[in-house]
């Protein structure tokens, strides 16, 4: 997981594009099972979230192409702030409507002891998704609303947690999304 702060939507949007453009153009890096993009409900960044057969494949394709990728990136819209890569393994799922589709999706960390209050049914939780670090040391919980309202209601508006919609997906080499 690893977030990109642009600062606006305008510059969101072109970064997100010029990167949607690399992916279509290589081929699928050997071990990338899907690769979701994100974009801040305020428009001012995006979040991703890769799925990767083992952290070394990882750690190869970024090697070999990471810099390429992401120079071409920054061309078209300097001073992205890139905080740095999360490296977790999926805990657990836990879906209380696999139903209907997410219209807002939730990212906070909490301590390994803070998980179960994260995956309690409330009105318009659709999913709670739960990412131990590599170091053991916190959770990152990505939760799945039916929209932002529900999500305000059900959390208070928790100033610790960022939210996004869905903009794009590959999996298995095919893009899915509504870039």
């Amino acid at each position: 997981m690893s977030e990109w702060r642009t600062g606006t939507a305008e510059r969101s949007r072109t970064a997100l594009d010029a990167l949607l453009g690399e992916w279509s153009a290589a081929r699928t890096p050997p071990g990338r099972l899907a690769q979701h993009v994100f974009l801040s409900l305020d428009g001012a960044g995006l979040f991703f979230y890769a799925q990767w057969a083992s952290d070394e494949e990882h750690l190869a394709w970024a090697r070999a192409h990471r810099t390429e990728v992401v120079s071409r990136v920054d061309t078209l819209v300097p001073g992205i702030e890139r905080p740095g890569l999360i490296r977790s393994r999926l805990a657990r799922s836990v879906v209380h409507d696999a139903r209907r589709p997410a219209g807002l999706f939730a990212v906070h960390t909490v301590a390994p002891g803070g998980v179960e209050a994260a995956t309690a049914p409330a009105p318009g939780l659709l999913a709670a998704h739960l990412h131990v670090t590599s170091d053991g040391g916190r959770t990152v919980v990505v939760t799945e609303w039916t929209d932002s309202a529900a999500q305000e209601a059900a959390t208070g508006g928790d100033a610790g947690v960022k939210r996004y919609t869905y903009a794009h997906s590959l999996v298995d080499d095919h893009p899915r999304g509504r870039s």
